[in-house]
Formats: structure tokens, sequence, C-alpha cells
């Protein structure tokens, strides 16, 4: 392929909307297929596979970055019990990192294969919408069991893993689960939203390194360029992302992002229907 400004442009425009789908609870994964359909890059299908999962590395890094001091043991500036509260908060993203590693390993090409679809994820989008403004509705009468991380305990983390093993539907959002989860069994806003943030990290990274594998590290320049492209855009519109959620969620909730859903599944269905599935 030859590397034009137009390809570049593309990749700047997809990597914005990974950074900014990837943290909210809206769908990165819904609304990268969604952008696929009207932005082709010049790139073969593989290629194009692998793109879309790796480039989630750069919002990875953007989550390390601002959270490098809360997620580092070894910092030689923390006491011994933060230490031990940093040790126990990676024991538990590594727990609830269990059911999405085992049966995302098992069920991963095949939803792949069979669900990556438009009307799949307008689907998903409409139906979690309205679970979330549900969900938010009857979360005005409790009070939270979970107001600090160091807080949440193992049992559920694991809940919050399981979760998160909904999110391997495309619209589902991988945020969205993980946070929806974590506010039905007792965490506020903030911490289902941290916890999401510092789960995400293994998540992507191992499913980075097996798209590269099954990819086989055979890029060609142009290939490359995109793909650093793509990944520092994506990391510096999740830092933005990132900061702007954890701000909004502490005096909002997640309400708006239901609607949302809901209108752009609406949208999707109404192209389907007049303009014919995409996919």
């Amino acid at each position: 392929m030859e590397l034009s400004f137009a390809e570049i442009l593309k990749t700047i425009i997809i990597g914005i909307v990974e950074g900014l789908t990837e943290w909210l609870p809206i769908s990165s994964t819904g609304h990268m297929i969604l952008v696929d359909e009207f932005i082709k890059l010049d790139v073969t299908k593989s290629f194009m596979d692998m793109f879309l999962v790796v480039i989630q590395l750069g919002a990875i890094l953007a989550v390390v970055v601002l959270n490098f001091g809360k997620l580092n043991p070894f910092s030689p500036y923390k006491t011994d019990v933060q230490r031990k509260q940093t040790f126990q908060l990676w024991y538990k993203v590594i727990i609830a990192c269990i059911p999405a590693a085992v049966i995302g390993l098992a069920f991963n090409d095949f939803m792949e294969e069979h669900f990556m679809t438009a009307p799949v994820v307008a689907g998903a989008l409409i139906f979690y919408g309205i679970i979330f403004i549900v969900v938010e509705h009857f979360n005005r009468y409790r009070t939270p069991k979970f107001y600090k991380l160091e807080q949440l305990d193992y049992k559920t983390a694991l809940i919050i893993g399981i979760f998160q093993v909904l999110s391997l539907v495309p619209g589902t959002s991988r945020s969205g689960s993980t946070i929806l989860g974590g506010i039905i069994f007792g965490t506020s806003r903030v911490v289902a939203a941290e916890f999401t943030f510092f789960l995400a990290i293994p998540v992507m990274f191992g499913a980075s390194l097996l798209k590269l594998v099954k990819f086989g590290f055979n890029f060609n320049s142009a290939e490359l360029i995109i793909l650093a492209v793509g990944m520092i855009t994506a990391f510096i519109v999740s830092i933005l992302s990132i900061t702007f959620l954890l701000r909004y969620i502490k005096k909002n909730d997640f309400t708006a992002f239901g609607w949302y859903r809901i209108i752009l599944g609406i949208i999707v269905l109404g192209y389907l229907f007049f303009i014919g599935d995409p996919v």
C-alpha cells in the first residue's frame, strides 16, 4: 500500500474514536466496527483485524501514565501499608481477569466470525443503554458499600470480572459491562470506573499480544506508521477521556451514556433499514 496524507488522516480519526470510546461506557469495539464501514483504510483485512485491537495499547498506556504512582507497588514514596494495598489491588485485578481470559480464549474466534456485525452492535447498544438507565434509577436509593478502591473485596472483584465476559459481544462495552457490575454489587461510580481502568491493562495487553502473534509481526513500513499514529492518537485522546469521565461521574450518573447508546443504536438500525446491512 502507498502511505498518503488521506490514510494518515483516516488513522487519526480512528485513533480519536478509540481514545474517546474505550473508557466511556459506549463500546469502543462497536464504534470501531461502525467507523470502519465509512472510513476504509487501504490495508489488508488481516492487518485491519489486528489494528483495531492493538491500537488499544495506546489507550492502555494512558491509564498507566495517569495512575503510575497508584499502580506501582515499588514506589519509594509509599509506606509498607500502601505497598501492601497496591499488591492487593493487582491481585484483585488478576482474579477479575480470569473469567474473561478463560471464556475469551475459548470463544474469541467464534464471536469475531458471527457477532462482528452492525445489527449485533446496534442491539447491544440499545439493550445495555436501557440497562444503564434502569440501574442508575434504582441506584439513587442505595448507599455504596465501597467508596475507596482499597475497600473493594476479592469476591466483588471476581463478580466484576464475570460481568466483563459480557463485553465479548461487540456493542456491549468492556468498560460499560464492568462499571454496571461494580455499581450493581455495591461500588461507587468512581470505584467502578477506576477498577475498570486497571482491569483493562492485562486484558488489553493480552488481547494485543494474541493479535500480534496471529498476525505474525510481518509489518511493512506503511503499516508500522499507521499502527504508531493510531496508538499515539489513542493515547493522547484517552488521557483527555479518562480525565473527563472521572470528573463527570463525581457529580453525575451514567444515565446520559445510556441515552446516547439508545439513540446511536436506533440510528444504526435506521441506517440498516434504509441502506442495508453494511457488514
